[in-house]
């Protein structure tokens, strides 16, 4: 029934200049189906998918509401406690971001505590997406959380001239201080803009296109809100034209750039940058995104492809109107899996690619866990079994990328990670899967390891179960 209902009312959607043509019915229904998730209480929340509720063309009000009410109680607990914990011990977010990043650098390293950049920028791309905007009282205390984590996330690294998480996470806090018309210090820009000058946004060797593309959408909002002088304007506009190119020369002969997931993020650039309608290759994108729908199977990848298919990219959050908002759309409940009793040993192994590891291979040990195990149970198990120099960085599990070589779902976590099903273990640790059937296949990772402390910043882990 919910289903008729999603077809009969697609064609009452005004049409947007950049969304997928003529398939309004199958995106409403994915749409439908993010909103049965987003309505299960048992599922964690995740601020990539509340982004792409608001993004959508038609909306379940109350959902959204009740969903944004549960980020709410997850950040503000979290950042509230950790202001006032700040304010004692380190003062890190009141003083200089920077000498404060500095003076903190050892004791950060000491708890294993590392800037949640991407995912606190990902909610504050919320809370302004939000209808009606929220009170700015308490955003103001994160937007400075994110500019300390933007200076504490450099600073812990500096020796190695790169983020400690990822340029990714870099490029979405730049990009969230943006679209909040926030100010950004130009050391923190031109941090963005050697990187993408001199090819710095690979990972391991592999595809960078979701850095790629998040920094050219941090680059046109901050040219497009004026909040750079002129003269860096003009460099942000050449940086951006420079990867608008990449992507285009790296569109593959299935239509993807670089794979399927990292492909709505590139054609996020061309939506922003008003190039959809006159390059070939978002059309080409678009074609073979609407060919593949069945590959966006989990929250995290929905929240991914959605906005895009509503022709529409993080850049429209600024501009978007709470007034007569289309509330007609319902939600599809995901379907059950099918109950697994018993437990399976799954083999973990964990590699870093040489040379940047000592040793090639960090973790190979077999993992008891129950038959219905996620990814994220596995990881849990194997940093609980041990050993000691082996931890599972959950709070990263929302802010993984999507790339080829840096794994699948919204963001890199830093070490990156790609993760490769080389069997077909039933139940769900298989349904994560992402990519299409076969050997080394991608799935999505929902938790990231933290390597040995003995592995450089910046190196690569690769997870692999059987």
């Amino acid at each position: 029934m919910w289903l008729l209902l999603v077809l009969l009312q697609a064609a009452v959607l005004p049409a947007q200049p950049c969304e997928a043509p003529g398939e309004a019915a199958a995106v409403r229904a994915l749409s439908a189906r993010l909103l049965g998730l987003a309505a299960d209480p048992a599922r964690d929340p995740d601020p990539s998918v509340y982004l792409a509720l608001r993004l959508a063309g038609n909306h379940h009000l109350p959902v959204e509401e009740r969903y944004l009410a549960r980020l709410r109680d997850v950040f503000q607990h979290h950042y509230g406690r950790s202001l006032q914990t700040a304010g004692r011990h380190h003062a890190a977010p009141h003083g200089h971001p920077q000498r404060d990043a500095v003076a903190t650098k050892h004791s950060t390293s000491a708890k294993g505590e590392w800037p949640e950049t991407g995912r606190l920028a990902l909610y504050l791309l919320g809370l302004r997406a939000s209808c009606p905007l929220l009170e700015p009282g308490p955003q103001r205390s994160l937007v400075t959380w994110l500019k300390y984590y933007l200076e504490l996330d450099w600073a812990g690294s500096r020796r190695h001239g790169h983020p400690l998480t990822s340029y990714y996470q870099y490029s979405l806090g730049v990009l969230a201080l943006c679209v909040h018309h926030k100010r950004v210090r130009e050391e923190v820009i031109h941090r963005l803009l050697a990187a993408e000058h001199h090819g710095r946004f690979g990972h391991a060797g592999g595809s960078a296109m979701d850095t790629e593309a998040v920094a050219a959408l941090a680059f046109t909002c901050l040219e497009r809100e004026r909040l750079v002088r002129a003269g860096l304007a003009v460099e942000l506009q050449a940086a951006t034209r420079r990867v608008r190119s990449r992507v285009v020369e790296a569109q593959g002969q299935d239509g993807f750039f670089g794979n399927v997931y990292s492909t709505p993020w590139a054609m996020q650039v061309f939506i922003a940058t008003n190039t959809c309608r006159t390059q070939p290759a978002y059309d080409r994108a678009m074609s073979a995104l609407l060919e593949n729908l069945d590959a966006f199977t989990t929250s995290a990848t929905m929240a991914q492809v959605l906005p895009v298919l509503h022709g529409r990219s993080y850049l429209d959050i600024p501009s978007m109107h709470c007034q007569e908002e289309p509330d007609t759309l319902m939600p599809i409940g995901p379907e059950l899996p099918n109950e697994m009793p018993g437990n399976k040993t799954v083999q973990l192994v964990v590699e870093c690619p040489e040379p940047q590891c000592p040793q090639h291979r960090v973790y190979d040990q077999m993992v008891p866990v129950p038959a219905a195990a996620s990814l994220l149970h596995v990881l849990r198990a194997a940093a609980a079994q041990g050993p000691h120099n082996f931890t599972a960085q959950l709070p990263w599990q929302q802010t993984c990328s999507t790339t080829g070589s840096a794994g699948a779902g919204p963001s890199p976590p830093s070490p990156t990670c790609q993760v490769w099903h080389p069997g077909h273990p039933p139940g769900p640790l298989s349904e994560q899967r992402a990519g299409a059937g076969g050997p080394a296949a991608e799935a999505e990772l929902l938790a990231a390891p933290h390597c040995p402390q003995h592995q450089p910043a910046g190196g690569c882990c690769r997870l692999q179960t059987s």
